[in-house]
């Protein structure tokens, strides 16, 4: 097993700091995991289980050890007339993933597509868009406790998915490697294409189908998000907050034309990035860093050469217009090391 010393993670983090880990470590299966967490040299430092870098920030180097799982297997469990279940490693790209799923003619997974990032980190993070959250489809997570080494599965409602959240970020937060992940799909499904823009994409291609659906959301992406192998970024760097159904009231009535979606009788979703647009962000740069001139949610390192720190000070500075004219607190979507 290999194990590397004084690793740069420029490569590995999409913001492209230019920062060191200690230790670094892509084991390719369970068992290479385990021994490289059996081995005593790194019993006391500190770890952290690396996914493709892509909602991370890291402040400074890594003073310990990285774990980048490296699992490329994509497996079949089941199937049916109706439907499909799939396991994947960890390591797995997750456009990959939904690509093959595509491909195969599977639904589920297409409103996903262009999500950076690999498959082990989707249930973390309750990955989501135009309509879809991954826990949709998840029907089981697989992996090892870092104490003890043993394997554990866990039910999708042993996960304790929400918005933007799970028992991985949470309860088992720095607790757990997570291997394969398991999916149910469907080889018939009725696609989503109410979110803003995608009808749109898809007049143009000319057809609805499954194919296109994922066309037109690649499209979209692509026309408002930088491209991190260009532009460091690590896609929306603030989680859209669910306001009580009174907040959202006072907010529609000084602003009527703030966008809003009706997440339940009691919850209303206000985007972050109209409210940090409306905040005069939009655009605007701090030294190293600034806001994507085109989607306000993405912080960028403006120049190649920022830091972590110059990356949080940006954040709080949007955070506190944000709470100063609309009264609400936007929270952190990326993980902070």
């Amino acid at each position: 097993m290999i194990i590397q010393e004084h690793f740069s993670l420029k490569q590995h983090n999409s913001f492209h700091f230019d920062i060191y880990a200690d230790y670094f470590s892509a084991p390719q299966n369970e068992e290479e995991i385990i021994e490289v967490l059996s081995d005593i040299k790194f019993k006391d430092l500190p770890l952290f289980v690396l996914g493709a870098g892509s909602n991370v920030l890291f402040k400074s180097d890594f003073k310990g050890l990285i774990i980048k799982p490296d699992i490329q297997s994509i497996r079949l469990i089941d199937e049916n007339e109706q439907s499909i279940w799939v396991e994947i490693g960890a390591g797995v790209d997750w456009d990959h993933f939904v690509q093959w799923s595509v491909e195969k003619g599977y639904f589920g997974i297409e409103n996903l597509s262009l999500i950076p990032g690999n498959v082990g980190a989707c249930p973390v993070q309750n990955i989501g868009a135009y309509g879809v959250e991954v826990m949709d489809v998840i029907t089981q997570v697989n992996g090892i406790y870092l104490d003890t080494l043993e394997p554990f599965s866990f039910k999708n409602k042993e996960c304790k998915f929400s918005y933007r959240n799970s028992i991985f970020k949470n309860g088992l937060k720095g607790k757990t490697i997570i291997t394969s992940v398991q999916f149910l799909l469907h080889k018939q499904g009725i696609l989503k294409t109410d979110y803003r823009g995608i009808n749109e994409e898809l007049e143009k291609l000319g057809e609805t189908n499954l194919a296109n659906v994922r066309k037109a959301i690649v499209h979209i992406r692509e026309s408002k998000l930088p491209d991190p192998q260009t532009t460091g970024n690590a896609g929306s760097f603030f989680k859209n907050p669910v306001v009580d159904k009174d907040t959202a009231a006072k907010i529609l009535a000084a602003f009527p034309e703030a966008p809003y979606y009706v997440v339940d009788n009691q919850h209303t979703k206000i985007p972050a990035a109209w409210m940090i647009d409306q905040s005069g962000w939009k655009g605007k740069a701090m030294g190293n860093v600034a806001v994507h001139d085109k989607q306000a949610l993405v912080l960028i390192n403006k120049t190649g050469k920022a830091n972590g720190n110059e990356i949080l000070t940006l954040a709080a500075e949007i955070q506190q217009s944000v709470k100063s004219k609309f009264g609400i607190e936007i929270e952190k979507e990326v993980n902070v090391i």
